[in-house]
């Protein structure tokens, strides 16, 4: 089976084929550095991440272009609210952003344009898009606008008319033609800072959000690549904008639109307004952040996904189910002999695991394999059969291995708060081992089965092997 992709544009699932073999071109709308991450924002990030580990798994080279907007009207907002240089805090929050995706361990785009490096190509653009009859100057002003109604496919993405769309109140006021028409250049105002404004044919000003993406897209990628990704939210109008101003300069552009849904909080979206925005920083506090990546990428990518109180509890248990099995097989075929002879410089991918991540990254499915292959795995051990232990085995490394959900990698080792706490769980437990084994060896039996029961009680299991003891959560 070959990859099939939910493509938002034709609204159906696509079979992809890279435009150019062998190769992939992926640009995902990354942040607007305006305030601190929240799940929201690395959900985004980390589906796509998903997509292009599958697809580095499948022999493909990825090319990943993520942008940063760096100056946006909120960006300027929030700093004159902050009392702060407007492009001090886009750093700092950029910074913050980076460091988010450290700790998920998102892989690293090729390149992360900041729109403000990019001034220039915005600039062509727009001058490009006034040849071409698609764009007009407001007399008297630097403000540029696309005239929507000069692009008669508008609406293609979101399956929108031009007429059904709502006029803009303020239309009549900022100059435009058309209530719908959308701003590709702003005219500097006093009220705002100096340096956020720069020369142009058109005036002194700064680019549109939508002409930054449109721009960038295209310097780092070519007139027609693969795949452009972002959140639903983005769909309308930032992605339909984007689409229409691209193709009207005369740009193919993405081959297929991919928009992962969002994160609802009890049921409710997430939003400032509601108070019930999850930080980032507040919930790498409380939780490692590795059970994070596991929930975030738990569900299928254009799903909403809801957080509320103990999923990431959840997450942590199937991880340390995980981690459990791969430990203690690791060990049982290590004392056989088999270990070393395992071969896993080949990803032993089940069979229902590739389909179902050929599926639209059916990562729900997927973990259903997972989980199976650790349920075998276990079983195998428990019934002496090391083989099909092994094969299982060499079948969750390759696919936590893909999936980036290996809780016994080095990355994810001390990686948060539930780290430290196994940490000193294991001492305890050892602590209990040892005073278990002293009984054993006085022959107290009745000491050695009350220490093994009472930990059996909170759900520690021991196992007895080679002359040694170790212990496991609910193997």
């Amino acid at each position: 089976m070959t990859l099939q992709l939910f493509d938002s544009r034709s609204a159906s699932l696509r079979e992809f084929k890279p435009l150019q073999t062998g190769q992939v071109g992926i640009y995902l709308c990354g942040p607007t550095v305006q305030s601190a991450p929240h799940i929201g924002h690395l959900r985004s990030a980390l589906v796509y991440d998903q997509l292009r580990r599958w697809l580095e798994a499948s022999g493909l080279k990825v090319r990943l272009i993520r942008n940063v907007t760096d100056i946006d009207d909120k960006v300027l907002d929030n700093a004159k609210a902050e009392n702060s240089p407007w492009w001090e805090l886009a750093f700092r929050y950029e910074q913050l952003f980076a460091e988010s995706y450290r700790r998920l361990d998102i892989a690293t785009p090729n390149y992360e344009p900041r729109a403000t490096a990019n001034i220039a190509e915005m600039i062509q653009l727009i001058e490009l898009l006034i040849q071409r009859g698609h764009a007009y100057q407001v007399e008297g002003s630097a403000d540029v606008f696309f005239s929507a109604s000069s692009w008669k496919e508008y609406g293609e993405l979101t399956n929108q008319k031009l007429d059904d769309l709502l006029d803009d109140s303020e239309a009549q006021a900022r100059g435009k033609k058309d209530p719908r028409d959308f701003a590709l250049w702003k005219s500097h105002k006093d009220s705002e800072p100096k340096d956020a404004a720069w020369a142009s044919p058109f005036g002194l000003g700064r680019p549109g959000w939508h002409i930054e993406c449109s721009a960038m897209s295209v310097k780092y990628l070519g007139t027609k690549f693969d795949i452009h990704g972002g959140g639903l939210d983005l769909r309308f109008p930032h992605h339909e904008n984007e689409l229409a101003q691209s193709r009207a300069a005369g740009h193919d552009f993405a081959n297929f639109w991919l928009h992962n849904g969002l994160v609802n909080v009890n049921g409710q979206k997430m939003s400032k307004s509601l108070g019930n925005s999850i930080l980032v920083s507040d919930v790498l506090t409380d939780s490692n952040a590795l059970a994070l990546r596991y929930y975030l990428g738990s569900a299928q990518y254009r799903s909403v996904l809801d957080y509320s109180e103990g999923v990431l509890d959840e997450a942590q248990s199937a991880l340390e189910r995980i981690g459990t099995f791969l430990e203690r097989a690791s060990r049982s075929l290590s004392e056989k002999g088999l270990l070393a002879k395992l071969d896993l410089s080949t990803p032993a991918f089940p069979e229902k695991f590739v389909k179902a991540m050929d599926e639209d990254l059916n990562i729900p499915a997927a973990l259903a394999v997972l989980h199976e292959s650790v349920r075998e795995g276990n079983a195998g051990l428990d019934a002496q059969l090391p083989h099909q232990a092994a094969r299982n085995y060499a079948e969750v490394l390759a696919m936590v291995d893909v999936l980036n959900i290996n809780p016994t990698a080095k990355f994810w080792q001390g990686s948060g708060s539930s780290e430290a706490a196994m940490s000193a769980l294991d001492g305890l437990v050892k602590s209990l081992i040892e005073q278990r084994n002293l009984a054993r060896d006085s022959k107290d039996f009745e000491t050695s089965d009350r220490i093994r029961d009472q930990l059996k009680a909170v759900g520690v299991v021991l196992e007895d092997s080679a002359g040694s003891t170790h212990w496991s959560l609910g193997a």
